[in-house]
């Protein structure tokens, strides 16, 4: 072969070996991507997380429950007046109870009771409104509150023993009767079961033929019968009344018979209070009646009033909550504005605070000071997902002046550690892609731009020892009870914070001197004492 044929060939077998290493090095990129879509938490997961409706298993629990009911209708059986009245369901009344002696100054001694019907304050067109409303918010809160722990589930009687194992619930003091209670065993002489309390006592609504009752009105029940239906049906009239007052435990119920026990829980606590906001006209979202924007200042209030300025280009008449610690403080008026002073250099989760206080209406929009808003701040798409989903907070992307846009996800996982303490282990990413919100995702800390449920948010609290270094730290105290999400199609800009040392103000490097300082022993030592003391934390991991 010629030396111009070696040497094409040489080229020849250059580019080659060049393109295999290039198809190669594509390859491993595209293996690679593909590996880390398919393990990063959530990466190709779909989730709904829409408020879930009744269930058909729930409706198959009722069911069960009306059967076994049903089962023993034809026994007779006669009421117990003084007992039964105590467990009507969806009747309450309000009656004033004046008092029937007239001496002076009975009152200061014993008062008198009054009621009144709240909705007689109202005119009829008003109460129909303001019912319907209500009706429709207070269904979407018991959604997003009530979960399949709150079912009534009765434990079929395979040991022979038939008890309801969750989902038993009665006031402080208050009496119900006990669901589901039964006995399926063989024929005897007598049939015999036994009810033990520790917090309440026992009665029946009601005495069967047949069937023997023992120990009404204690703590220790028992029931027996030669019959097994009468006894059954005797156990459908068992009554449980607390009788140790505390707003919010429980009472482990003893459950046997010979040979045979088991143990029910009755969860003893008063009806959770909603608060319930209103939305206003119904139509298309109404952001002034649904969100108050809220942030904190100090020592910027040119950027504050830039803020301001570009909120009013697209919300004119949304309330603004501004919380201000400066040690000279300026006024800041305007329409739908609310300025509230802070003792000199109180601290940023302090303001947030006190800005979260003010706040009355359903959401609060978090912003910095520094933000601009811009046509892709669309405060309507929050709000949807948001009255759409169970979450309770949902992030959006501050894009920064360089066209970088950042959402800041983070997922948090607490670890069991024992008596040391918990780790903890903050990661960037999600969990799962929201069904219905292609741009959205779930996760547990979102950037600092978010707009949340107001009473979820002050259920949290901002920890008001963090001054001017925190952030997360609000989402680690609300792991567990906040469900927050990260959607990036809603975006605030960021200003600027390029400056030239000759070019800043005297107000800029003062903020800089408060807003960053040197992360000194102290600072890091109370940031960590918090973790390791209040929170239980033992140590910590993060990429974030």
């Amino acid at each position: 072969m010629s030396a111009a044929g070696k040497c094409a060939n040489a080229i020849v077998m250059r580019y080659l070996r060049k393109k295999v290493v290039l198809v190669a090095m594509a390859a491993s990129v595209i293996s690679v991507f593909f590996l880390y879509i398919t393990l990063i938490p959530g990466g190709r997961t779909t989730v709904d997380v829409r408020p879930s409706s009744r269930s058909a298993m729930e409706g198959l629990l009722d069911k069960r429950l009306r059967d076994w009911a049903l089962k023993y209708d034809s026994i007779p059986f006669q009421l117990k007046e003084s007992v039964a009245s105590r467990v009507a369901r969806n009747s309450c009344v309000c009656r004033a109870e004046p008092n029937r002696v007239k001496l002076p100054f009975i009152h200061l001694l014993f008062p008198s009771v009054w009621a009144k019907y709240i909705s007689s304050t109202f005119s009829a067109s008003e109460q129909a409104t303001m019912k319907d409303s209500r009706a429709q918010e207070y269904q979407r809160f018991q959604k997003r509150s009530q979960n399949a722990a709150d079912l009534l589930i009765v434990a079929e009687a395979n040991s022979p023993l038939q008890f309801p194992t969750q989902g038993v619930e009665v006031n402080p003091l208050g009496t119900i009767l006990i669901p589901g209670l039964g006995i399926r065993e063989a024929p005897r002489d007598v049939h015999l079961v036994n009810l033990t309390a520790t917090r309440g006592t026992f009665d029946v609504a009601a005495k069967v033929e047949g069937a023997r009752v023992e120990g009404e009105g204690g703590s220790n029940l028992t029931l027996s019968s030669g019959l097994l239906a009468n006894l059954n049906r005797q156990l459908q009239f068992v009554t449980y009344t607390n009788t140790l007052f505390h707003p919010d435990t429980a009472d482990a119920v003893q459950f046997s018979t010979d040979g045979h026990q088991s143990i029910f829980i009755i969860r003893i606590r008063h009806r959770v209070s909603p608060r319930l906001y209103n939305p206003g006209p119904k139509g298309d979202y109404n952001i002034s009646a649904l969100v108050t924007i809220a942030t904190k200042t100090f020592l910027r209030y040119d950027k504050l009033q830039d803020l301001i300025d570009s909120i009013r280009l697209y919300y004119p008449t949304v309330t603004i909550v501004i919380a201000d610690d400066n040690e000279n403080p300026e006024r800041v008026t305007g329409p739908y504005i609310e300025h509230y002073i802070m003792p000199f250099g109180k601290g940023w989760f302090a303001g947030r605070n006190l800005a979260v206080s003010q706040v009355t209406t359903k959401y609060v929009l978090w912003v910095d000071d520094d933000f601009i808003f811009t046509a892709n701040t669309k405060v309507e798409k929050m709000v949807d997902i948001l009255e759409r989903t169970t979450l309770d907070l949902v992030g959006g992307a501050v894009r920064e002046v360089t066209g970088y846009t950042a959402t800041f996800r983070q997922t948090i996982v607490r670890e069991q550690g024992g008596t040391e303490g918990d780790c903890l282990h903050i990661r960037r990413g999600y969990h799962h892609v929201i069904q219905g919100f292609p741009n959205c995702v779930v996760c547990d800390g979102v950037i600092n731009f978010f707009l949340a449920r107001t009473e979820k948010v002050r259920q949290v609290g901002f920890d008001p020892r963090l001054a001017r270094v925190a952030h997360l730290e609000f989402f680690i105290d609300g792991l567990g009870s906040l469900h927050v999400g990260s959607c990036d199609d809603v975006i605030v800009s960021h200003a600027s914070k390029i400056k030239l040392p000759w070019g800043q103000s005297e107000s800029s490097k003062a903020y800089a001197k408060f807003r960053y300082p040197p992360m000194s022993y102290d600072i890091v030592r109370m940031k960590e004492g918090l973790l390791y003391f209040k929170n239980g934390i033992q140590c910590m991991s993060s990429n974030a």
